[in-house]
């Protein structure tokens, strides 16, 4: 039985892109390739050719100063095409509203098997209306703004990566490595993704969501003046039992006008707002001190260690001890 031809998957980059983000996955789609020419049965054969891709082809500088060599994204190209990942970068932000290149992505999407896009390469696809109506992902820093600008995208701002029929979409940078195994698992199987995952010596599958890189208070913004300090004040404060009649009490409002007031402004309710406070509270004490978890619970206002491993799982989808193994300070003898 002959072996099947390979996939052709072009990755599409632009001036000013960021390097990691194409080179990531291109690294995984190429390891797997020499993966499965070596298999002892021989069977995979070549599993993909990759193809680094630009609008006008040629060389390109990249974000970090770096020139990279680059093919034309042009009809010959698509129609050898597998799948096309758009990656980001400032290049790609940039091309939120090009025309040009939503007309170009909105031919390769009646083209190729899958589109998909790594970090902020979502902005063009969600400029050309390719993610309308559907979920996706992208970077976090990203995820809220562009959730603003095109409502009918149904963001999931946690998600590594998201696949909603033939449209794959994974969050920040690294991330494009998480969605490049998953392309691959879905064409070859978990095999061939989990040797690739050890060839690179990443996680075949990544523990939690992007929330545990991210920060869940961003900024304590809001142009009413009486709600803006707030959060130093809940921060000073945090085993205190901050109801709403208390928040609105420190702030000189009537409970209602404080419910309405502080809906508009932060777009959550006072109780979840205290509790991500809380959280980045035990998150910093986790990264910056070695103090037993039921110290932190305490001086966070969660009470009990077992109620802030509850709620930390709930927020970041990992435990506290793996986090502080992950991201906090070692001790050093």
């Amino acid at each position: 039985m002959p072996t099947p031809p390979p996939r052709h998957i072009v990755i599409l980059t632009f001036p000013d892109g960021l390097l990691l983000d194409a080179a990531g996955p291109l690294e995984a789609f190429h390891a797997a390739d020499l993966l499965s020419r070596d298999a002892p049965d021989g069977k995979l054969g070549a599993a993909y050719r990759v193809h680094l891709a630009s609008r006008q082809g040629g060389c390109l500088r990249m974000s970090n100063g770096i020139p990279v060599m680059t093919e034309k994204l042009d009809a010959r190209l698509l129609a050898r095409t597998d799948t096309l990942l758009v990656a980001g970068g400032p290049g790609a932000r940039a091309a939120i509203d090009d025309a040009a290149l939503h007309r170009l992505l909105r031919q390769a999407a009646g083209r190729v098997r899958r589109l998909g896009s790594v970090c902020t390469g979502n902005f063009p696809l969600a400029g050309a209306g390719l993610l309308d109506g559907r979920r996706a992902t992208g970077h976090w820093r990203s995820c809220g703004w562009l959730a603003k600008r095109f409502p009918a995208i149904r963001f999931e701002a946690d998600a590594i990566w998201v696949r909603d029929g033939n449209i794959w979409t994974s969050a920040g940078v690294t991330a494009g490595i998480d969605l490049a195994l998953a392309l691959i698992e879905d064409d070859h199987g978990s095999r061939l993704a989990l040797e690739v995952a050890k060839a690179l010596v990443v996680y075949a599958r990544r523990a939690g969501g992007q929330s545990q890189f991210s920060a869940l208070m961003t900024a304590d913004a809001t142009s009413d003046d009486r709600l803006a300090r707030l959060g130093s004040l809940v921060r000073q404060r945090l085993r205190d039992d901050w109801t709403v009649e208390r928040l609105a009490e420190a702030v000189g409002m009537s409970p209602r006008s404080f419910a309405r007031h502080f809906a508009e402004s932060f777009g959550t309710t006072p109780a979840q707002y205290v509790a991500r406070i809380r959280l980045e509270a035990a998150r910093a004490a986790l990264e910056q001190t070695h103090q037993p978890l039921g110290q932190i619970a305490r001086r966070c206002g969660f009470g009990s260690a077992e109620t802030l491993r509850r709620r930390f799982h709930q927020s970041f989808r990992v435990a506290p001890a793996d986090y502080r193994r992950r991201f906090g300070h070692q001790k050093t003898a």
